[in-house]
């Protein structure tokens, strides 16, 4: 039975929301199926428009598109949320701070360490660049040894940051501390000291947007959080070659749970910090980035990324650790990295099954070991190269002769995600039965999942993601 043709209004709706896709990006259908039609309501209500089509003509004046965008565009953030990512900034910023004064003080000794450059896209109400400063005057640093960058497509979001006024609803969990040593109770909530409102620069901007930060110097930390759930998977790829191109090159990048899947499709690896979702290029793409489909195999070290040829990840070892292994950035003080469970006095691991290497393992099972990475490695450079056919081919083979395993059945859903196909979710499915606690398997299928409408899915898929980053467990 064929479905009944859309109405008029339906129509008019339709046309909406497909504008506001192309002008910033938004796929409406992940608000909900209600949310285009209540924002519209409420605009054609504040215009005393009755009619959908006629409301739509006005789109094209006077700034109406941007009032629809903040109609639809519902702030929901506080203080510190995710406090995990806070702490990665911290890091990072100590890190690359240290790095530079070692650097003038060997060439020149009289200059200080260059700004450091903070973006938060999207900021908008302002909490979060606002935490960014307090937390960063809080780790010791001065007003100006950094700067923060807020950029929001919502221009009442902006309003609501320069206004900067905050209730009861911006302030949750149980460590409130920084708003005794950073705010002031004024009429109606409290509102940051000026000191902290002064390191930041609020702007309405559209991410998409060229002129939007042209000319700007790239920026060392991006937060990047919660704004590519809203895109579909074009958006989404070029939300992140935009990001990719504000970035520095050894700077460190933020995004929200349910996204930290698609770093990794584009040249991250992740800096395995529970609950941080953060991510720094991974060390083959930092000086270049080669052409390619974006298939960045997480878990998968080639001699290319860092691994050398004489010592291949052990496929024994659980693939994260192996990750760890080839991925840890130079410049992350080794303080703020906690020993893995398991380590013996002196650092060494106890020797498991989980973390056998070539020092510890059999000869035979060392070249099977490495006859398998080295099939899963050719996987990974076929899909880089855009041979997704071929990639597929090899997997098949690799399932044949080294049998069923979680990696090549995620790389066959990465593979088959791709080119849209319909078996990604099962290839998904396949990995996390032989890995239930696969990260990117997981993070992955629960955005196919919000791809293609199934939002209660995706739901229980990033909660339960969420617990493992909680519980800091790897796959």
């Amino acid at each position: 039975m064929s479905s009944a043709p859309m109405s008029f209004a339906e129509m008019s709706l339709a046309e909406i929301g497909k504008l506001l896709h192309e002008k910033i990006g938004l796929d409406c259908e992940t608000l909900g199926p209600n949310a285009l039609a209540y924002a519209v309501r409420q605009r054609m209500a504040a215009r005393a428009i009755a009619d959908e089509a006629a409301y739509r003509h006005c789109l094209g004046e006077g700034g109406e598109l941007q009032e629809l965008v903040n109609a639809i565009v519902v702030p929901e953030t506080w203080f510190f949320r995710d406090p995990r990512a806070f702490d990665a900034m911290i890091r990072h910023a100590l890190a690359r701070q240290s790095l530079t004064r070692q650097t003038l003080s060997r060439s020149t000794p009289a200059l200080k360490p260059a700004r450091l450059r903070l973006l938060s896209l999207p900021c908008s109400t302002g909490e979060e660049p606002y935490s960014m400063a307090m937390a960063l005057f809080d780790a010791g640093f001065q007003a100006d040894e950094f700067s923060i960058d807020a950029i929001d497509v919502s221009t009442r979001n902006i309003a609501e940051a320069e206004r900067a006024i905050y209730g009861r609803n911006s302030f949750r969990g149980g460590d409130l501390g920084f708003r005794d040593r950073h705010f002031e109770a004024v009429e109606g909530g409290y509102r940051p000291h000026a000191a902290i409102r002064a390191q930041v620069r609020l702007r309405a901007a559209n991410m998409f947007d060229s002129a939007a930060l042209a000319g700007e110097p790239p920026f060392d930390i991006i937060f990047c959080r919660n704004l590519l759930i809203y895109f579909d998977r074009e958006r989404q790829k070029q939300a992140l070659e935009r990001l990719d191109g504000l970035l520095a090159k050894e700077g460190l990048l933020l995004v929200g749970p349910a996204e930290s899947g698609l770093p990794l499709l584009h040249g991250y690896a992740s800096l395995r910090t529970p609950m941080a979702f953060a991510f720094t290029r991974a060390p083959e793409t930092a000086a270049t980035r080669p052409a390619s489909t974006g298939l960045q195999l997480a878990g998968l070290a080639t001699p290319a990324s860092g691994v050398s040829a004489t010592r291949r990840p052990s496929l024994l070892r659980p693939p994260h650790e192996a990750r760890s292994r080839s991925r840890t950035p130079a410049a992350t003080p080794s303080a703020a990295v906690p020993p893995p469970r398991g380590t013996r006095p002196g650092g060494a691991p106890e020797p498991t099954a989980g973390n056998l290497d070539a020092e510890t393992m059999a000869p035979e099972t060392l070249a099977a070991e490495s006859r398998a990475a080295e099939s899963l490695a050719a996987i990974q450079r076929a899909a880089d190269a855009g041979r997704l056919d071929e990639a597929k081919q090899a997997a098949g083979r690799h399932v044949e002769t080294f049998g069923p395993s979680a990696p090549v059945f995620y790389l066959l859903g990465l593979a088959h995600d791709a080119g849209d196909s319909p078996e990604a979710a099962g290839y998904y499915r396949k990995a996390l039965y032989l890995a239930p606690n696969h990260r990117e398997a997981l993070a992955h299928l629960a955005l196919l999942l919000r791809r293609r409408g199934d939002a209660a899915g995706a739901r229980i898929l990033s909660e339960r993601l969420t617990r493992l980053e909680q519980r800091g467990d790897g796959r």
